[in-house]
């Protein structure tokens, strides 16, 4: 008889479960706002959700293959089944189980000649919105792309540059923003009051 490790129990639940980044901004108001969204009239909740935390094991005893940091990584919607969604197919399940996204999550399952092209532009938003997530300060969430991180350096060139061309014109406040790929750079006086 040889020694095995013992197996932690599987938690089980009745409604689909998210995972978020507790340590992320974006993760943490998205999960606000799903649970806000998932409470039902009776008080009762159609999606729950969980922080990931930083107990690997714990996480196992969600689901056997779930790996933390693939949870930090990518979107987790564990289905009351067992089985697990991933990025933007958690996405469109969490949609289709909310009261106020179903009426347009159905075009998520929408085939044409064997292909779901909302799915796949979800897909694609999600892949972008995970790329671009530690931008805005998430560093759990991984590091940015190599474009990415191109995009911030040449963001931030470009503040300089505009910084340095309309301070001599007397700007002395200026608020940066990227736009469509442009970078634009916007002086504003402080309201005068009188």
């Amino acid at each position: 008889m040889t020694a095995m490790a013992p197996i932690a129990a599987i938690e089980k639940h009745t409604n689909p479960l998210l995972l978020f980044n507790d340590e992320c901004g974006i993760c943490r108001a998205i999960a606000r706002w799903v649970a806000k969204a998932a409470r039902l009239p009776s008080g009762e909740t159609g999606i729950d959700e969980r922080a990931i935390g930083d107990d690997p094991d714990a996480l196992r005893s969600l689901n056997a293959d779930l790996d933390i940091w693939e949870a930090y990584a990518t979107i987790h919607l564990l289905m009351p089944d067992g089985s697990m969604k991933l990025g933007g197919e958690a996405v469109a399940e969490v949609l289709r189980n909310l009261r106020s996204t179903r009426w347009f999550a159905w075009t998520f399952t929408v085939r044409l000649w064997g292909f779901r092209p909302f799915q796949t532009m979800l897909n694609l938003a999600y892949a972008v919105l995970a790329d671009v997530r530690p931008l805005f300060g998430c560093e759990s969430c991984g590091t940015p792309s190599a474009g990415v991180r191109a995009i911030r350096s040449m963001v931030k060139w470009g503040n300089r540059v505009f910084r340095g061309t309309l301070e001599p014109l007397g700007a002395t406040h200026f608020t940066s923003f990227a736009v469509a790929g442009r970078q634009r750079a916007v002086s504003a006086e402080p309201a005068k009051r009188g």
